[in-house]
């Protein structure tokens, strides 16, 4: 028996369902891990039920396989039906979860799909007097089978707002050229053709790895976001006070000397008193995204708190007061606000609580001598004399 008569005999058929069931027991797994730790997505528990139907019907057609039993022809009828059945809430399902949220996905056009293949369903026992007679071999279920490939067609050309679409359409294309492989060897080569039946067993397995790996992208998603949400502040997307003290620590410890820009948004309370929450926010994500990029490559950037944000250069041949000065300049230009900054650097035996202490001193002395200006702390200017204020600017009402 050569490689390719055993992949398509028996043997072929118990590997690839060995595959498949592999598979899903492992999706099954990382469903039941997202349910438990977002209950609320309902999405998720659909997700177990109707994986774990259809690793209960791989097990149910090994078991026939196995036997080598003649399967009833209600059975081969049920096993149809399910089959289309699992393929919509599959798709349903991997559909909602990777739907961007400005195209909303809609369960009408999947009920109208799932109410298609009862009536599918009903027609074709209705029209095959033979299901009855429990001694055929095998039955034939023509409009299922066709039906199976106008669901994948309408779903493939409905992938509008999916953002994996690339990978959710290579799994559609293969468990289209499945049924494809199955139409072709159950009603022209009748099982004559060997890699007719090899792509019957093997596809399967291949479409549930793409499903798999799907899933598991979604996944490290899920986990990268918790991580995300617990570093960084969730309106600005700057570090969060407590993980942007530990990356300065960090970097103290790497380059030895490091400096704070403290920048504290002038008049914020009466923007949010006259313009709204909305509007202040706005700003504020505006302010943060520009202390991101003026230190990006040179330090990090983290929120304080309120209209509070932290730069930090550790770039040993960057003067901080000249990155201050530049964010001074950019955030009165670009937007429609100014900021008061405070400049402090790290010295022998200082820790990162106290320099941003002495910056936020500098701070205060920027935003009662005038507002919208940098001043460096009384231990930089002992080193730096000249420098405070970096040409610093009269006060502007924003």
């Amino acid at each position: 028996m050569t490689f390719i008569h055993w992949l398509a005999g028996l043997s072929g058929q118990i590997f690839a369902s060995a595959c498949s069931m592999t598979i899903l027991v492992l999706m099954l797994f990382m469903a039941v891990k997202l349910y438990k730790s977002y209950r609320r997505n309902r999405t998720y528990l659909l997700l177990i039920v109707v994986l774990a139907v259809v690793l209960l019907q791989s097990a149910a057609v090994l078991y026939v396989a196995c036997s080598e039993r003649t399967a009833a022809p209600y059975w081969q009828l049920a096993r149809a039906f399910l089959d289309l059945l699992t393929f919509i809430i599959i798709n349903f399902v991997f559909m909602k979860l990777y739907t961007g949220p400005a195209a909303k996905l809609k369960g009408f056009p999947f009920l109208l799909m799932f109410a298609g293949l009862a009536l599918v369903t009903a027609g074709q026992v209705a029209f095959t007097p033979s299901i009855a007679e429990h001694a055929a071999a095998h039955i034939d279920f023509l409009a299922l089978d066709f039906y199976g490939l106008i669901l994948n067609f309408i779903i493939l050309l409905n992938l509008r707002g999916i953002d994996q679409r690339f990978s959710y359409s290579a799994s559609l294309i293969v468990y289209f050229t499945a049924q494809i492989a199955d139409l072709a060897d159950n009603y022209v080569f009748h099982g004559k053709v060997p890699m007719l039946v090899i792509l019957g067993h093997l596809l399967p397995v291949v479409y549930y790895t793409l499903l798999f790996l799907l899933l598991f992208e979604w996944v490290l998603e899920r986990l990268l976001m918790t991580f995300q949400s617990s570093i960084t502040d969730g309106l600005t997307s700057l570090y969060n006070r407590r993980h942007f003290t530990k990356k300065a620590e960090q970097l103290l410890r790497e380059t030895k000397r490091i400096a704070i820009i403290f920048c504290d948004i002038d008049n914020f309370k009466k923007l949010n008193d006259t313009q709204g929450h909305h509007k202040a926010d706005g700003v504020l994500k505006q302010v943060a995204d520009i202390l991101r990029e003026e230190t990006a490559g040179i330090g990090t950037a983290g929120r304080y708190g309120g209209e509070e944000l932290l730069g930090l250069v550790a770039a040993p041949n960057v003067k901080p007061e000249v990155v201050a000065e530049t964010i001074r300049s950019r955030v009165e230009k670009e937007t429609m606000v100014t900021i008061s900054v405070g400049v402090s650097a790290t010295r022998e035996g200082s820790s990162i609580a106290e320099v941003v202490s002495q910056a936020d001193e500098a701070m205060y002395q920027s935003k009662t001598t005038g507002k919208n200006k940098v001043s460096l702390h009384a231990s930089m200017r002992t080193r730096s004399r000249g420098a405070e204020g970096a040409a610093p600017k009269q006060n502007k009402q924003a």
